[in-house]
């Protein structure tokens, strides 16, 4: 859809691969050695990063405090600490690479009089995408509907796309959390090895199943990157930011706030940019790990520069499944896990 754009960004996400002959992404439910995902509906596992010796990949932006992004920076102005401990860095790069991206669109009723413009201004985000980028959309209200045929999971079509946006008039009530969870589901479909949902929604839920706090360990244990649009209705007594605020602090995307649709399309340029402009690093994490429980990792990234400390952006945290379920899950691994890009 486009040739090629300034690389930036403001995301991060963790990948687990196995430490074995060769490396490999482990993440919610596992993939095939040919690229197809397991059809599973189950939920909780899903989400959950399985490993016993893993390489933890993050996506880095990097800004000066008081301008944009800094490029040309080196393994060494970078320091990882996970749960306070300094890991080496065993992987680095700074490569754009194409992306797979879920449109998350609210179309409840309470979106009505802005949908046409999220839509245009979606579409011109995906103008300005990699040419070998792949989109797919979820729309929602009450109902969580894909916006593509079911034999066409991603696409790279903005006649599609449009088609693909523009499914029924905006009416019922919101089911953000189960949106997103759908979103996170398809996305393990695609072929890129980085991974985007753009959500697009007032912030109101009062339909979902899922709850907010298993949505958000979904979220922890996933390889996806969240970006949040909240189109603020302040006579809108449902409207709830907060929520996605809280969503993209998970994920180590980056959350806009647009109390004015003409600001829809300038936010969606500046999450195209964002999108690439990424440094990835790798480490392993210390062979001490506790892992008798599933446990949620903290984890800290510093760059610096001249000896000027920098202002990073990445995910902050990953999950790891217990030492038990990492081993029942060792022998499925050969024949369902594949090779990372």
């Amino acid at each position: 859809m486009r040739n090629s754009r300034t690389t930036r960004r403001v995301a991060g996400s963790v990948v687990l691969r196995w430490g074995v002959a060769s490396a490999f992404f482990v993440a919610a439910a596992l993939l095939t050695a040919s690229g197809a995902v397991r059809d599973s509906q189950e939920r909780a596992s899903d989400f959950t990063l399985r490993a016993r010796s893993e390489l933890v990949l993050l996506d880095v932006s990097v800004r000066k405090p008081k301008d944009g992004f800094v490029s040309g920076l080196q393994r060494e102005n970078f320091q990882v600490f996970d749960e306070g401990r300094k890991e080496p860095i065993t992987q680095f790069g700074s490569v754009d690479t194409p992306v797979t991206i879920g449109l998350v669109v609210d179309a409840s009723g309470s979106m009505r009089s802005k949908r046409a413009e999220v839509v245009e201004a979606g579409l011109a985000f995906a103008k300005e995408s990699n040419s070998n980028d792949e989109f797919f959309v979820v729309n929602f209200n009450d109902r969580i509907a894909l916006g593509l045929p079911h034999s066409v999971p991603f696409t790279d079509s903005l006649d599609r796309l449009r088609r693909a946006l523009y499914v029924g008039p905006a009416q019922g009530k919101t089911a953000l959390y189960d949106a997103i969870s759908e979103g996170l589901k398809h996305i393990r479909l695609g072929s890129r090895e980085k991974r985007t949902l753009i959500v697009v929604s007032d912030g109101g839920d009062n339909a979902s199943r899922i709850s907010f706090a298993d949505l958000l360990q979904d979220i922890q244990g996933s390889l996806v990157t969240i970006y949040a649009i909240a189109i603020f209705d302040p006579d809108d007594s449902e409207s709830n930011v907060g929520v996605l605020h809280k969503i993209v602090q998970a994920s180590g995307g980056e959350f806009f706030m647009v109390p004015d649709l003409d600001q829809v399309a300038p936010v969606f340029h500046q999450i195209a940019q964002s999108v690439r402009s990424r440094y990835t690093i790798g480490y392993v994490p210390d062979a001490r790990l506790d892992r008798e429980t599933a446990a949620l990792r903290h984890i800290r990234v510093v760059a610096t520069e001249d000896g000027h400390k920098l202002v990073v952006r990445t995910r902050t945290s990953y999950r790891l499944h217990s030492a038990e379920g990492a081993a029942s899950d060792e022998s499925a691994s050969a024949s369902s896990v594949r090779e990372a890009h």
